[in-house]
């Protein structure tokens, strides 16, 4: 009886819900689990029992959430936008296209009501920032439900498919990779190759002239003359004999070698005034910004030959916008190497923590955003109400890092932070409002509910991967990759890195993740105007 009184305060039921939940998401049955979703089962089960979250919490949940999302999507959206990535993007969004034609089949066959129908597309797609959409859009507890009943269907149905198809078709995934051409062309960590100039066309031409252009990885870091070494720059003029030490993926080093010389596999002897490090991104000033934007080869006299995150390792791009914990392999004079240091260095200790007033400017623009009414022909108005108004305006201030006293780029573990505590209040409180009619809604739909969210799940999964493999001309591991991030299936990444050594899949997931974030979001707004 003590316990049950105590349910009654609302601070002690979060935090029952919270550890319950964490408890059940954690079970593993052959590698998977439900994560956080095990949060929104536990406080289904609490809000049947009449148990209930403050919508204040549920939204404060929300808010964070969706924002730290929106941060984190942000400076890859649009620089894939730009890119050869947007392949993936399409497919992305694809896949919530054909998911949501799916729902609205489903809604009219099986006679669900569109709230229940939403939640189920989100659901089957494993979409927690979608459901949150559906919430906002419909303002129907019910669409949790739907999502609650799609999400285990959901992550099961991507893990077997990416396991099993390259099993059926019997595909040596390594071959597949190799011979087929598609928009990720290097494959594995940037490499360092010696090439002496022997081509005549090549002599007394400058760097710059021998046009390695954005598509192309490779960086020339040294000049080796006689017994001498000097900084590659663009201006550099080379000459008959001159050694290149470059630095790229294996392809582009192949082609570089082929086009002006030989490879020198003997070591060369020759004085190296030139030191290589590794510095880590840390000023608050630099976040945001890209090596083209500080000009760090014409102030610094320095090269940077590669740069990772999150564990990556990346060949380096004029157009990377800078975040917090990034990585540098910089190439210059000792000198020079410590002002670079210096320049990248943290100036504020205190900046590695969260942004109060940035995350609190960033939500109150973003809500005022989402209650703006947009008019779409033929549909009536929506509002991108107070999930896609803070993730169109995180989305936003992410690509560019800083907008006047707004600060969006934080340390990695940070943002993470804000993401799962927001997350894991959002789905109590979502899940304890869903709750109260979950018994009615699958005594009512019946088998209905459970076939419609199979064929949500389904269909998108067999008609995207078709969509990557035969129009697109994809390999598989591309593919599936792809059709991973359009499904926003985690857990089907994990089963997909299992299948080959290789960072691909993760590429391919993280081009196209973003744009089904953001497209399942705006689909769930325009089905409640259609349903």
């Amino acid at each position: 009886m003590a316990i049950v009184s105590l349910l009654d305060d609302t601070l002690f039921l979060i935090f029952i819900i919270l550890l319950l939940g964490s408890i059940v998401g954690q079970l593993s049955i052959k590698g998977l689990n439900l994560g956080a979703s095990g949060v929104l089962l536990v406080a289904m089960f609490f809000g049947h029992f009449g148990y209930e979250i403050s919508p204040v919490v549920q939204n404060l949940g929300l808010s964070l959430f969706i924002v730290a999302v929106g941060l984190q999507a942000g400076p890859r959206f649009f620089r894939m936008m730009k890119s050869s990535g947007i392949i993936f993007g399409i497919i992305g969004f694809m896949v919530v296209a054909i998911a949501s034609v799916t729902t609205i089949i489903v809604s009219k066959l099986f006679n669900l009501s569109a709230p229940l129908s939403i939640g189920l597309m989100t659901g089957a797609l494993t979409s927690t920032p979608g459901l949150a959409a559906a919430l906002d859009a419909t303002n129907d507890p019910i669409a949790s439900v739907g999502y609650g009943i799609a999400y285990p269907f959901g992550v099961i149905a991507v893990v077997i498919f990416v396991q099993l198809l390259p099993r059926i078709l019997k595909v040596d995934l390594e071959k597949d990779l190799k011979r087929t051409v598609g928009p990720v062309r290097h494959k594995g960590s940037p490499q360092s190759m010696m090439i002496r100039i022997e081509n005549e066309a090549m002599d007394k031409k400058t760097i710059k002239e021998l046009k390695l252009d954005r598509n192309n990885s490779v960086v020339i870091s040294k000049v080796v003359r006689g017994d001498r070494s000097f900084l590659g720059r663009n201006d550099t003029v080379l000459l008959m004999g001159d050694e290149l030490i470059a630095v790229g993926y294996p392809d582009d080093l192949k082609r570089l070698k082929d086009e002006v010389g030989t490879e020198v596999l003997q070591k060369v002897e020759y004085k190296d005034n030139l030191s290589l490090k590794r510095i880590v991104v840390d000023s608050q000033d630099l976040i945001g910004k890209n090596l083209r934007e500080i000009k760090l080869r014409a102030n610094y006299g320095v090269n940077v030959t590669s740069m990772e995150r999150g564990g990556f390792e990346f060949n380096q791009s004029a157009t990377w916008r800078f975040e917090r914990g990034d990585v540098l392999t910089v190439v210059g004079s000792e000198r020079r190497l410590k002002e670079v240091e210096k320049l990248f260095g943290s100036k504020q200790l205190t900046e590695t923590h969260v942004h109060i007033l940035s995350l609190s400017l960033i939500l109150l623009i973003g809500i005022l955003v989402g209650m703006l009414p947009i008019y779409i022909p033929g549909l009536g108005s929506m509002t991108l109400g107070l999930a896609g108004g803070p993730l169109f305006i995180a989305i936003l201030i992410g690509h560019f890092g800083k907008v006047g006293p707004i600060q969006a780029r934080y340390y990695q573990p940070s943002n993470r932070v804000i993401r799962d505590l927001g997350l894991v209040l959002f789905l109590a409180g979502a899940g304890t409002t869903a709750g109260s009619g979950l018994v009615e809604v699958v005594l009512i739909e019946g088998i209905g509910l459970i076939i419609g969210g199979a064929l949500i799940t389904i269909i998108p999964i067999f008609l995207g991967f078709l969509l990557a493999k035969k129009i697109f001309k994809l390999s598989i591991i591309h593919s599936l990759g792809a059709l991973c991030g359009g499904m926003t299936s985690t857990p089907g990444l994990g089963a997909c890195n299992n299948l080959i050594d290789s960072e691909d899949p993760a590429i391919a997931y993280a081009a196209a993740y973003p744009f089904a974030l953001i497209f399942v979001a705006i689909s769930a707004q325009l089905l409640a105007l259609i349903l």
